[in-house]
């Protein structure tokens, strides 16, 4: 947890920096399928929509 008026040491810095590169792509990959409007309108089975957004995704990443 941050507290107010509480220093950062340089090394949870290095820590915090690595955690956001590696979150960021997650977080942008999230914000991605939430517009997606197949996914939204979409009425198939759980294990289904798993495999259609992983189709999507691996066009996404090859666009």
């Amino acid at each position: 947890m941050s507290n107010p008026g509480h220093r950062t040491r340089p090394k949870q810095k290095c820590v915090n920096r690595a955690r956001s590169h590696l979150r960021w792509p997650v977080q942008r990959a999230i914000a991605s399928i939430k517009t997606w409007r197949v996914l939204r309108k979409a009425s198939s089975s759980p294990a289904r929509l798993t495999v259609i957004t992983k189709a999507i995704l691996t066009l996404e990443l090859h666009r």
